[in-house]
């Protein structure tokens, strides 16, 4: 076999001249993925709850020479959001990448959980995830392909206790992604997912600042010993959303440190 011809193509992690739209990007994960799909390269949609609140997040994007565009998105809202992803593929041409990394639980025993309670659940992480996705193929199907990353948990790999909603949720979630990726395979869109541990963000500062729980949680964390930080999940997302994870589909990327490995 002969040796493949030398290119010169730019890094396999450029995505220059690329749209993407994340959601639950105002603050946490979501605002750190969205500013490392920019420093790759992108054009990034801000999903978000109040997109005239975004924490100068359109600023320090635009400062990145990429065009920055908040829309309304409460995912929980599913003609909101497809309006969202429409209007995210009209002023950028098109739409490659969707990020889905709103989300969130509740933490509350199995027997106390309520009808209500699992609904909601279900509704932020996995009902959004399918529909959001559904519709923003649709998109990339027209325009050749794409790629969709989901951001599910290691709540989706292993039980937590207190959090059965939650874990059952992120789990659906996790196979939601090889589902999906079987089927648009053909399309040219790949879908994966990635599975965090605790990251130090807004949503985890309160249970983490319980010495207890904290101490416990990097106790589990069983090789590194410490809870993450944001860009620790953002630049694996840009990885499975570039060129260098072409042959990369159906897959779920665990960021936890070593929990899962125990």
């Amino acid at each position: 076999m002969t040796a493949p011809e030398p290119t010169t193509l730019a890094s396999p992690f450029d995505l220059t001249g690329s749209t993407a739209l994340v959601t639950g990007a105002a603050r946490g994960l979501g605002r750190a993925i969205a500013l490392d799909l920019a420093r790759a390269g992108a054009d990034v949609a801000l999903g978000m709850r109040d997109p005239l609140t975004d924490h100068g997040l359109v600023a320090e994007i635009t400062a990145l020479g990429r065009r920055a565009l908040p829309v309304a998105m409460d995912v929980t809202d599913l003609d909101q959001s497809r309006d969202a992803i429409d209007r995210a593929a009209a002023e950028f041409g098109s739409l490659d990448i969707l990020v889905n990394n709103a989300g969130g639980g509740i933490n509350a025993a199995a027997l106390d959980v309520t009808e209500a309670d699992f609904d909601t659940v279900w509704a932020l992480n996995t009902r959004s995830t399918f529909f959001l996705s559904q519709h923003a193929a649709r998109h990339m199907i027209a325009s050749g392909g794409g790629s969709i990353v989901n951001i599910a948990s290691q709540a989706g790999l292993v039980a937590l206790p207190g959090e059965a909603s939650y874990c059952t949720a992120k789990a659906a979630v996790v196979h939601l992604t090889r589902c999906l990726a079987v089927e648009w395979g053909e399309h040219g869109i790949r879908v994966n997912g990635v599975a965090p541990t605790f990251i130090e963000t807004d949503g985890t500062s309160a249970a983490l600042s319980d010495p207890a729980f904290r101490a416990d949680t990097v106790e589990r964390i069983a090789a590194l010993h410490r809870i993450g930080v944001p860009r620790e999940v953002s630049g694996a997302v840009v990885f499975l959303a570039s060129p260098a994870a072409s042959l990369v589909t159906g897959q779920t990327l665990a960021i936890d440190g070593g929990w899962t490995a125990r």
